[in-house]
């Protein structure tokens, strides 16, 4: 970056002469241009030095007042003027009317072209561009080299620092620390209190543009703040961060800084291919873990050998919790965005779950993008809930990914494992068919009624209705008794004493009764295929 307050001291530009304050120089030259016409600022690019001889002002310089706001509009790097020609010299009413607006005017003697100043001072802007551009290749090979040499993105990260000589910051896209240059201990702020104030500051948007802020260390010390998003091929980046980006020295550029970013872009993706293969070798495990179990093929003998190498342990306690998210809140369409999520869930849940389950491991589930938990103690219902809220609780409150919970039962086995994740994938189909999805659910064991959940409760009602006719819904005081005497009679395996010392009536009445009942029925209610219809249209006829 080319500043003006250095190139002015540069012997070639020394008959040059600064008429404002050296403050009104500290700007970004990039172009230099000539004009006579008034309306320069229409036709002309920010950070440019625009050179003249002011002929349309000789007879009334008040008028470069409008040409100098017009220039500050576009944020113009300063005006060069040259006297002895048109204007002898210019009024001291001009020159603190550019101090006032920060705008730097430059005296240009008669002696010179206003030609050969624009040349000499492109040719120098040229030579600074080709010195930037000379280092950033050169940081670039020096990097490129780091990687063939497989470096660490802390021993990047710190030879990136040394190169621009401020302190240096690289997150995640949880916007968790990864690494920092050791200079941040400088600072006032640990780097995580940084990142919580950029927080609050929005830098971290979702358009993966570079973003500038000032953050207060205390004692009223400010400094400024450039976070660059690591721009790939993902929608939530890792970021690089800068602090006092002023302070970088010559030639270090932007284009250096791309370069370093794009070498930070290499070494994210190597180590997202490494993470994926050992997702890989996790799932294969998992899997084959489960087939052993179903196929009974655990090898006792074995078994610390293989499975502890995954950090399985002798327990008396498994349970299985499956991961999936929540697709209803977000675009189910978006195919790649969903993995991307699920990876990041990955992530998240391998780092933090052991903060929350002793001895938990996390599992990716083989030719799927859901995940599988497996708890190796005994914890309880109340207990798993809370955890498993906070945890995606957290996760949520950095990233806009929901996660869904589907506890199977506790087992007492590794060899029982697979049931309950038969458990777990259960009570998540059944939770796909509902609106509205607990976060946290658990499989309940299930009695000979619950095989009727997936039924309508039309085809529910005509069963009850042609078995029991008048005795499914009774209304009157007789039929509510007689379907109270059989409901009685069929619990106590059609036995007439127990049913009548049960109702407090007489052996007889209950005879009677059940006589009624199986002639309103037209069938044997003793029969035992006869007893399980009528046992299950009067359950189900209550629910």
């Amino acid at each position: 970056m080319t500043i003006l307050k250095d190139i002015l001291p540069v012997p070639r530009f020394s008959d040059f002469k600064l008429l404002t304050t050296i403050e009104t120089t500290e700007i970004e030259l990039k172009n230099v241009d000539i004009s006579e016409t008034p309306d320069i600022a229409d036709f002309t690019s920010s950070h440019t030095l625009v050179l003249t001889t002011a002929m349309v002002y000789k007879d009334n310089q008040n008028g470069l007042k409008e040409l100098i706001d017009s220039l500050v509009s576009i944020n113009s790097a300063g005006l060069g003027i040259k006297v002895g020609r048109f204007i002898d010299e210019i009024d001291q009413e001009i020159i603190d009317y550019a101090n006032e607006k920060s705008l730097a005017i430059i005296e240009i003697p008669v002696t010179h072209r206003l030609g050969s100043v624009l040349q000499k001072f492109s040719s120098f802007i040229n030579q600074s561009k080709t010195e930037q551009i000379s280092y950033a290749l050169d940081i670039q090979k020096q990097f490129s080299n780091l990687i063939l040499n497989d470096a660490s993105l802390s021993k990047i990260v710190s030879e990136f620092n040394h190169s621009v000589n401020c302190p240096i910051i690289l997150l995640d896209p949880f916007k968790e620390v990864i690494s920092s240059s050791r200079d941040i201990t400088e600072l006032n702020l640990p780097p995580k209190e940084i990142v919580k104030r950029l927080k609050k500051q929005k830098a971290f948007g979702i358009e993966q543009q570079t973003s500038s802020k000032f953050v207060d260390l205390g004692e009223n010390n400010q400094v400024e703040v450039a976070v660059y998003p690591i721009k790939s091929n993902n929608y939530f980046p890792y970021y690089l961060i800068i602090i006092s980006p002023e302070n970088i020295p010559y030639p270090v550029s932007e284009f250096a800084i791309d370069q370093a970013l794009l070498v930070l872009s290499f070494v994210l993706l190597k180590n997202d291919k490494v993470l994926e293969s050992k997702k890989q070798i996790k799932s294969d495990y998992f899997l084959n873990l489960i087939e052993r179990q179903q196929h009974n093929l655990i090898d006792e003998k074995n078994w610390l050998s293989y499975d502890t190498n995954f950090g399985v342990q002798l327990s008396q306690f498994y349970q299985i919790v499956y991961v999936t998210m929540d697709t209803t809140l977000s675009n189910s369409y978006k195919i790649k965005l969903n993995e991307e999520k699920m990876k990041l869930a990955y992530q998240w849940l391998e780092k933090k779950v052991t903060h929350f389950f002793n001895d938990a491991l996390i599992f990716p589930e083989k030719n799927s993008s859901h995940l599988i938990i497996m708890l190796q103690n005994k914890i309880s219902q109340r207990q798993v809930t809370d955890s498993l809220i906070q945890l995606a609780g957290q996760l949520k409150e950095v990233l806009p990914i929901d996660l869904l919970f589907s506890c199977g039962q506790l087992c007492q086995s590794i060899d029982t494992i697979s049931t309950s994740l038969v458990e777990a994938k259960i009570i998540f189909e059944e939770g796909k068919h509902k609106k509205n999805i607990n976060s946290v659910s658990f499989y309940k064991s299930k009695g000979i009624l619950n095989l009727f959940d997936s039924m309508q409760p039309e085809e529910i009602r005509y069963f009850c209705q042609k078995l029991l006719k008048e005795l499914a819904f009774p209304s009157e005081s007789m039929y509510i008794e007689l379907r109270k005497t059989l409901k009685t009679f069929l619990n106590n395996q059609c036995e007439i004493t127990k049913t009548a010392n049960e109702l407090f009536i007489h052996r007889n009445t209950v005879k009677y009764r059940i006589d009624n009942c199986e002639e309103i029925l037209g069938l044997d209610i003793t029969s035992p295929e006869n007893s399980l219809n009528l046992r299950l249209a009067l359950e189900l006829s209550e629910q």
